[in-house]
């Protein structure tokens, strides 16, 4: 069986090329977590794509080298001449510092050439780089995963391209909070790219919850437990915590020659105890920070000078940047100092070496490492603290771990957590991790290692790949697909055979006029009925074997007004009130619905209102409504965002409600307040009504919904309607339980209808309440006939 293909697409390919002749080239694998994770899907033919490492201008040597490549399943991307400005410009002078809380650079002072601009600019032309490959090489049924940010802009050029393409997106670095990724220029183009994905993936809660706020507060998008909702598309937002491959560490650390190592190790360290640093030499790592720490602890603890060392291991990235030539002087500077201060004759406190070692050094220094000291200042994640976890055996030793690593959120219950920036706390933990019982470093050792065995980079791989797959395989009823074009003749064909018809229709945009013509109050939406419709929906409700529903969120005095004269059902509120228009008004409203938010609400509606020329609030018993369409769009765009804000910090902080952004509104209603919800106590009281025995062989839902009110389409799909949509009977006025053979629906004899929307859980489209007057036109005809 042919497997199915990952296109993989990162900055960096899995090896790294080196040229040794006109058509000849030499590899080296790149190390980290994520080459063995992705070569480890076995369920799937991966193809690697990025740069290689090296700049290739001439043709010959691009042909061998992708030829070379491709034997390794990788697939070259050629930068050129803008990878400068692209990679050591955009990337990692303006997004790395923003998404690691360094804020963001000022313009280059001596160089014209060098601006935002010329680095965005340059970002693009990259992205589109990378498309290009994608696409020469992408084969129907493809998965496309981009990684990191310096391709965040690729999933809509794929989604642009392929709308049906699967595509996932995930961050190897901190998400920044909302405050700080503001600042970043072209920040919504940026968030727009990744909200085309269909999966988004980050390591940790925090990072994700950053993302979501960022999309709402920027973008005005709305945010939901599985993701954000963009005009009806829905984006997945997950976190899968990446790994290590556990048994490469075990297994290396049990060699002979690390054994070895080992015995060496300890006795050149002379019986000291050993704290281990492992860490790129970078900004963000926070070792001066570990260094003074570790000052104010030999300070503070006079027995412990001679009995313990610290010895860090910093791998020098980046050697050509000002800056981290400035961290590594300011390293060695704050090492000579202490050294000199606490150091003697045959030892020294800190041992810092400026190079990578061989990794079978390197388990057997975390074998035998008694404390391993993180202070990352910001991390996506810190492999070396499951990696020193993995290679522990006999010592047991403790992990000390920055609460700012991303590591923190998955090793924190086995760790002592640290405020890297509080010297005293780290100093503080340092004592407590040496003189900490073998008990406690045994029961620590325990949870860590069970984590880190189960959690690999397999694992992780695995998680998010079944989750792409998932999101994209529901995505029909998810995001709703582009929905076809409603068959007419197939409406009215079934219409006329049934016996048992239910018409589900919104009021808003389905039975007024079409949005576009509506007049307005001064207080808002003049919500009356299509002049058109009055005697055929008339001629419609007449008709014994059809039950017609208005479904609105409007007032019961709204719907009143306009529906009173008819025979039919009304749901107002989203079906929190209920009657027959032959009947009272019944309250739906669940008992114990908290509604204390609504005062609050109205008052911040109230003030957004009085600033945004043309905007409205409605008030209803469960719900606000705050309306901008007649509001200059992009200022009525800025408002909202801002109001989304004004609304989490206040009235709705502590409330259980939902908010849902519309296309131009913000509605606030208690949870549980959609129309789907609602549907089956609707049901139950026309069954009860109605004295039905026959069942419902007939379901025309129309209307223009928001996202949340979708539920609606999706209650009545045939497969959900095989589960008994029941409403218990609890006294004389409740309805009866709702026979599980009360819908006898197929597909042929059901149509779920949006207008005007571009993705929607609905099957089919209308453009307009002018199209629904037509449709209702021609089932009167049928009645007729």
């Amino acid at each position: 069986m042919t497997r199915p293909r990952l296109l993989v697409v990162s900055m960096s390919l899995p090896v790294t090329a080196k040229r040794t002749g006109d058509e000849s080239w030499s590899f080296t694998m790149s190390p980290g977590g994520l080459v063995s994770a992705l070569l480890g899907l076995k369920e799937f033919e991966t193809k690697w794509i990025g740069w290689p490492g090296v700049d290739v201008h001439d043709a010959v040597g691009k042909e061998t080298l992708s030829i070379a490549l491709a034997e390794k399943g990788c697939i070259p991307v050629f930068l050129e001449e803008v990878c400068d400005q692209y990679y050591n410009g955009y990337c990692n002078n303006i997004l790395w510092p923003i998404f690691h809380y360094l804020g963001t650079p000022p313009e280059y002072r001596n160089d014209a050439t060098i601006t935002y601009q010329s680095q965005y600019d340059a970002y693009k032309k990259a992205n589109q780089i990378f498309f290009d490959v994608v696409k020469e090489h992408y084969q129907e049924g493809d998965v496309v995963w981009c990684h990191d940010y310096h391709v965040m802009l690729l999933p809509q050029y794929l989604k642009e391209y392929n709308s049906k393409m699967k595509v996932g997106w995930f961050l190897h670095t901190p998400f920044p909070s909302s405050e700080m990724y503001k600042t970043l220029p072209s920040r919504s183009d940026l968030l727009h790219s990744v909200l085309t994905a269909d999966l988004v993936g980050f390591h940790t809660y925090d990072f994700a919850r950053h993302f979501v706020n960022a999309c709402t507060s920027i973008l005005g998008v709305e945010a939901t437990s599985e993701g954000v909702v963009d005009q009806g598309k829905v984006t997945r937002v997950a976190v899968f915590p990446i790994g290590i491959e556990p048994e490469r560490f075990i297994n290396t650390s049990e060699l002979t020659e690390v054994i070895q190592y080992m015995k060496q190790f300890k006795n050149d360290f002379g019986g000291r105890k050993l704290i281990l640093g492992v860490d790129r030499l970078d900004m963000v790592k926070g070792i001066p920070q570990k260094y003074q720490a570790f000052e104010k602890f030999l300070e503070e603890n006079e027995d412990w000078r001679g009995k313990v060392m610290l010895l860090q291991i910093a791998v020098p990235t980046r050697n050509g940047i000002g800056e981290y030539q400035k961290i590594k002087d300011q390293c060695h500077g704050l090492v000579g100092r202490i050294n000199g201060r606490f150091g003697s004759i045959s030892a020294v406190p800190i041992i810092h070496l400026d190079c990578a070692i061989d990794f079978n050094q390197l388990c057997a220094l975390y074998a035998i490492t008694d404390v391993l000291l993180v202070t990352s200042l910001r991390d996506g994640m810190n492999l070396v603290s499951s990696e020193f976890v993995a290679c522990q055996n006999a010592e047991k030793g403790v992990l000390i771990l920055s609460e700012f690593a991303g590591a923190g959120q998955s090793l924190g219950a086995g760790a002592l957590l640290v405020n890297p920036w509080n010297l005293k706390e780290v100093s503080t933990a340092i004592g407590e991790a040496l003189n900490m019982s073998p008990k406690e470093k045994e029961r620590k050792h325990k949870i860590n290692f069970q984590y880190v065995k189960t959690h690999s980079t397999q694992q992780w791989a695995d998680d998010f790949m079944n989750k792409l797959n998932e999101t994209t395989t529901n995505g029909e009823l998810r995001n709703g697909n582009v929905p076809h074009k409603l068959p007419e003749d197939d409406v009215i064909q079934q219409y006329s055979k049934s016996n048992n018809r239910l018409l589900i229709l919104g009021f808003y945009g389905t039975l007024t006029q079409p949005i576009k013509n509506q007049e307005r109050r001064g207080d808002g939406m003049n919500l009356e009925l299509h002049p058109q419709l009055k005697e055929r929906l008339k001629a419609l409700c007449s008709d014994p074997n059809t039950t017609v529903v208005v479904l609105s969120r409007s007032e019961k005095t709204v719907l009143d007004k306009n529906f009173g004269e008819y025979n039919m059902w009304l749901a107002a509120e989203n079906g929190m009130f209920l009657r027959h228009t032959r009947a009272e008004w019944v309250t739906k409203i669940p008992e114990h619905m908290n509604l204390e938010w609504i005062d609050g609400v109205k008052h911040v509606f109230k003030y957004f209102t009085e600033r945004t020329p043309g905007s409205y609030f409605e008030t209803s018993e469960t719900s606000v409504v705050w309306n901008y369409e007649s509001a200059d769009v992009e200022f009525g765009r800025a408002q909202a965002r801002d109001m989304l804000q004004h609304l989490w910090a206040g009235p709705i902080s502590n409330a259980t409600v939902d908010v849902v952004r519309g296309g131009q509104s913000v509605e606030v209603h208690a949870v549980g307040v959609t129309k789907g919800s609602a549907m089956e106590r609707i049901l139950g009281d026309i069954v009860h009504h109605k004295s039905m025995t026959a069942p419902i062989d007939y379901v025309l839902c129309i209307g223009c919904f928001l996202g949340k009110d979708e539920d609606v389409y999706t209650f009545f799909e045939p497969e959900l309607t095989k589960k008994a949509k029941s409403t218990p009977s609890s006294g004389s006025d409740s309805p009866k339980k709702v026979s599980s053979t009360i819908l006898d629906l197929k597909g042929e004899n059901f149509f779920s209808v949006a207008i005007g929307k571009t993705h929607t859980k609905a099957r089919y489209l209308l453009d307009s309440s002018d199209d629904v007057v037509h449709l209702i036109h021609k089932l009167c005809e049928v009645n007729n006939a």
